[in-house]
């Protein structure tokens, strides 16, 4: 009999707010000891009563304590109103939660994935899935039609972004799912910039939700994760049974990590967005900025379908759209790049999602991977910076921008 996915959900979801799921729900109190913080299950095997008798863990490739609290944390969070999250799966990285998706499908399949989307998905759909006979097509998400009209009789998957990574275009989702349901196909998408704090996707039809959990989920820049969650549980199955037979799971240390970031995600989020906001329409106003590229700004080209998907349930007034900007800055390659080297505050590295602010050059850095003539096609200019915005002082990180920018 196939085993089935550890820290899998068949419960409803809980009554209480995400802030409290957050915190107890995968974090109750250990029966042995009392500890209010569970311990960290190091253990690569565990004792079984008997040969061919197994307990509920046995090596820990197939499961593990803490990965399981993980799991139930994150599938506690993925539920919204009526729909439930059947489970949550934890592996060692984003891009092998990436991976374990494309590994449902055969050669011969086709997949419809968005421009914009991360350089390591990219690489992976075209550097590793097309060697093995699958074939790609990208396409603008936020073109319903598009969509649509790139649907092949062997398409399996459309894998897009909530928010698109470097240009932050929101696609409608909830119009992408009821699309692919019409066809038959399988929806996959990337919300590490959305984070479950303020979209779940699941509710909107969508079948996998991926998060880099290096990033906003775990929150400090100290551990490397990826997680999907899904709602049908015979899927679920299906990814566990590859992530076992693959080998690509969390190892308890950083699934103690993300846990502990779950904790303070909504918190941390809801403040970074604010500032975010705020930055944002610094920048749109500065004399150096050609273009800002923010989902609650008016000028983003999907304003108002942004105030629909982003902070489900709260006022307009009240949301936040996340803590990521994309800006073009006036001048050559060689400008942008000095004037990401020279901040001070903001860290020129890749990566996003944690406490401090973080500053990079996508043409270069983590888009590099993509084509030139896609980055040309697609609008990853030269000229464009993508800022991380962290907990810092919103007047520490303007100032630390204006001398960047003179220097």
């Amino acid at each position: 009999m196939t085993k089935k996915a550890q820290g899998d959900s068949d419960r409803e979801p809980l009554a209480p707010g995400f802030r409290t799921r957050a915190i107890h729900v995968g974090g109750e109190v250990d029966p042995a000891t009392g500890a209010v913080v569970p311990p960290i299950h190091f253990a690569s095997t565990f004792r079984q009563p008997g040969a061919g008798q197994w307990g509920q863990y046995d090596y820990s490739r197939s499961g593990n304590p803490t990965r399981t609290a993980l799991q139930s944390t994150l599938a506690s969070l993925e539920s919204e109103g009526t729909q439930h999250c059947a489970g949550a799966l934890a592996f060692s990285t984003g891009m092998a939660a990436i991976h374990a998706v494309t590994m449902l499908l055969r050669s011969g399949d086709h997949v419809v994935a968005g421009t914009d989307i991360y350089g390591g998905a990219y690489r992976l759909l075209h550097q590793i899935c097309d060697a093995s006979g699958i074939r790609v097509t990208l396409v603008d998400m936020t073109d319903l039609d598009a969509v649509e009209a790139a649907i092949q009789p062997e398409t399996k998957l459309i894998w897009g972004e909530t928010v698109g990574n470097p240009r932050l275009t929101v696609p409608d989702l909830p119009a992408i799912a009821n699309i692919a349901k019409r066809h038959g196909v399988m929806t996959g998408v990337d919300n590490t910039f959305g984070t479950p704090a303020l979209m779940r996707p699941l509710s909107w039809g969508i079948d996998i939700v991926m998060h880099s959990a290096t990033k906003y989920l775990g929150g400090h820049s100290d551990c490397l994760g990826g997680t999907l969650a899904v709602a049908d549980r015979d899927l679920l199955d299906r990814l566990y049974f590859i992530q076992n037979a693959t080998g690509a799971v969390l190892d308890p240390m950083s699934c103690f990590l993300v846990s502990r970031g779950l904790k303070t995600l909504d918190l941390r989020v809801r403040e970074q967005s604010a500032t975010a906001m705020q930055l944002a329409t610094w920048l749109e106003s500065h004399e150096r900025v050609r273009t800002v590229i923010y989902p609650g700004l008016v000028s983003h080209p999907q304003s108002e379908l942004a105030h629909r998907l982003f902070d489900q349930g709260t006022p307009n007034d009240h949301k936040r759209f996340g803590a990521m900007i994309t800006f073009e800055l006036d001048g050559s390659l060689e400008t942008v790049r000095d004037a990401c080297q020279n901040t001070r505050l903001f860290h020129l590295a890749v990566s996003l999602g944690a406490v401090e602010s973080l500053i990079e050059q996508p043409a270069t850095m983590s888009h590099a991977s993509y084509a030139p003539e896609d980055r040309a096609k697609h609008g990853i200019t030269d000229s464009l910076i993508r800022l991380s915005v962290g907990l810092e002082n919103i007047d520490d990180l303007k100032n630390d921008l204006q001398q960047a920018f003179g220097a």
